[in-house]
């Protein structure tokens, strides 16, 4: 085998296009082989098989630039670039990330896992080698999903501005991980069915150029001729407006093409954006023709090419899906409420509410920041928005939050999805911040059930609050199986619930962590220590009535979250206690550390990160024979 022999991109050098051919199908197999064993991005990797093998034929890594957006396709690259052997940890605890990772190989250039980030670190490189005075090349591989994002036409400004040497190669398959919306996609549309753009172009260039000097106005007249054509045959030529020279669209599956256009991309004087068009899931029936359902893949699925990955029910419901069922049954007895989602109508569970309420529903493509403040205006007209965003996600629209929603006090419900850790896509997508980076922000109110049930009645209770914006924070994964109550409930905003009545300390848990106190409550039960588990509910505003009685009783409290400690709900008790002079009051925060918890499976990381029952046991009993010393 071919693929046997390459460990590095040199390796492909040589490699005829023929051979690279063979070498794709090769890649493919390897692929399909080794994530029906680990799980991981399928579909965007076998779209891009030929673009990489090009990309690393024609470009000199790692002299040269080659910079991934996301990284949902840079698993070829990786295979290319000496990590094949490392596939069976695939995200794995300790193991070979999903996405490119600068510390992994110096072959990846730029951290990833958020989109439309490409051209921007792109353009970072070419200035600081033009700086430098260096002559490596760059590139950026962007999808065309990711280019719906603004931060991706921030840098197309900026780039044309500047003129420095850079390609972005828009790898445009149609898909982002659900379907891309907008109107760049109805753009790229248009681009695809022009074929005889390009050529016509060249021609007409040629043609001036054979004219010669004909004087200034008419130079100017034909210039004028020459671009009306450009937006008679391609409606606003947008890329070579930004000052991009444009080339394509061409075959992102054939070898030869792809050389000829990138070996002349690279030889071309300032910015150049290719346009390459593939599939999504190509060699894969299943994955072609369902790409947004073969995106991604878990462990296990049939690797037998034109079958479909096994489906296992869950014991449970997962967050997502009973947060999807319960917007419908709020939509359907509130008139006024609108689903907003960033290009996530499938990872938020809202394709159902989409096919239901198709005018209530707005899939905003991937641009967090204009997703808030959409939802914003749509407050202002007497609406009820409901922002499903996932955490790393809502940090990109954190301005708009703070402008936007909260300062004008709006009625906007984020419902936070990966709300705490996430497991295999790793630092870039756990969910450890939004308590923090929102608790600050005045107006909003904090909360996270404690099962899937109670999730059920905080969106009820945020859809129906009047005062200012609602944050309903929620895990990834499977509920607890617990029955799901018919009638809605109003929850008392900012009142705990204590789940289990205890003397001798008490554990202040919020979500899931309820479920962690109670287990060890019962641990500590069978030593003879009763300790009281309370489900906080509420990270903002606080239960001041709760904390006030356990501060009278002297009891010792441990806090746990799956959130960062540092500005989470113990920071927050402890800046309650210190605001009020309140002293003498034990306390120990549990919750995230201050670090990026790499990826692995979610059980495995909060083990890591002592966010588990017999940690809790430990802190608690460290505490109680104190408190038994003084009485």
């Amino acid at each position: 085998m071919l693929l046997d022999k390459v460990n590095c991109p040199s390796d492909i050098k040589h490699l005829s296009v023929e051979q690279l051919g063979i070498l794709a199908e090769e890649i493919r197999h390897f692929l399909i082989e080794n994530l029906a064993t680990t799980g991981g991005h399928f579909g965007s990797n076998l779209g891009v098989v030929e673009l990489t093998l090009a990309l690393h034929q024609v470009y000199n890594s790692p002299v040269d630039k080659i910079i991934w957006d996301v990284g949902h396709q840079a698993y070829v690259h990786k295979i290319l670039t000496g990590r094949k052997h490392l596939f069976p940890t695939l995200r794995k605890y300790k193991g070979m990330s999903g996405f490119p990772k600068r510390g992994e190989s110096e072959h990846d250039m730029f951290d990833v896992g958020h989109s439309s980030t490409s051209i921007s670190a792109a353009l970072g490189y070419a200035i600081g080698r033009d700086l430098k005075k260096e002559n490596s090349k760059v590139v950026a591989v962007i999808g065309d999903g990711a280019m719906t994002g603004g931060m991706a036409f921030e840098a197309l400004n900026h780039a044309g501005h500047v003129k420095s040497d850079m390609v972005v190669v828009l790898n445009d398959n149609e898909m982002s991980i659900a379907t891309n919306v907008g109107a760049i996609t109805n753009y790229l549309t248009k681009l695809r069915v022009d074929p005889h753009y390009s050529s016509f172009k060249k021609d007409l260039a040629n043609l001036l150029h054979k004219i010669g000097n004909v004087g200034d106005k008419t130079e100017k007249y034909l210039k004028r001729v020459r671009d009306s054509f450009k937006t008679l045959l391609v409606p606003g030529m947008l890329f070579e407006e930004f000052g991009f020279t444009y080339m394509g669209p061409i075959d992102g599956h054939d070898l030869a093409t792809l050389k000829k256009y990138l070996e002349q991309a690279k030889n071309t004087k300032g910015p150049v954006l290719l346009h390459v068009v593939t599939q999504k899931g190509k060699g894969y029936a299943v994955a072609a023709d369902a790409p947004d359902k073969m995106h991604s893949v878990s462990v296990g699925f049939n690797a037998k090419p034109g079958h479909a990955p096994k489906v296992v029910k869950p014991a449970a419901p997962t967050y997502t899906k009973v947060f999807g069922d319960t917007l419908i049954k709020l939509a359907r007895q509130n008139p006024d409420i609108v689903g907003i989602t960033p290009a996530m109508p499938i990872g938020s569970g809202m394709v159902k509410y989409a096919e239901e309420f198709p005018d209530r529903f707005f899939d905003v493509g991937i641009a967090e920041q204009h997703a808030g403040t959409f939802a914003a205006g749509l407050a202002c007209t007497g609406k009820r928005p409901v922002l499903a965003i996932y955490s790393t996600f809502l940090q990109r629209a954190y301005d708009q939050v703070i402008h936007d929603i909260c300062i004008q006090n709006l009625p906007v419900t984020i419902a936070i999805d990966r709300a705490g850790l996430v497991g295999e896509d790793g630092e870039t997508h756990q969910g450890a911040f939004d308590v923090s980076f929102l608790r600050c922000i005045p107006n909003i109110t904090i909360m996270m059930p404690k099962d899937e049930n109670e999730l059920q009645h905080m969106l009820y209770t945020a859809t129906a609050h009047q005062d200012g914006p609602v944050a309903v924070r929620y895990p990834r994964g499977n509920g607890y199986g617990v029955k799901m109550e018919e009638a809605f409930k109003q929850i008392e905003i900012g009142k705990s619930e204590t789940v289990r009545e205890g003397k001798d300390a008490a554990i202040l848990a919020l979500g899931p962590m309820v479920h962690v106190a109670e287990h060890a409550a019962e641990l500590l039960a069978a030593e003879g220590v009763e300790a009281r588990v309370v489900n906080m509910r509420f990270a903002k505003p606080l239960d001041e009535e709760l904390l006030l009685e356990l501060a009278e009783r002297g009891t010792p409290i441990v806090t746990i979250e799956e959130a960062a400690i540092a500005g989470g709900l113990g920071s927050a008790i402890l800046e309650f206690y210190a605001q009020r002079r309140i002293t003498g009051v034990e306390l120990y925060p549990m919750g995230l550390p201050d670090m990026f918890v790499e990826h692995g499976s979610p059980q495995l990381l909060l083990d890591s990160v002592g966010l588990n029952a017999e940690s809790l046991v430990s802190s608690i009993k460290t505490m109680v024979p104190l408190k038994q010393k003084r009485a």
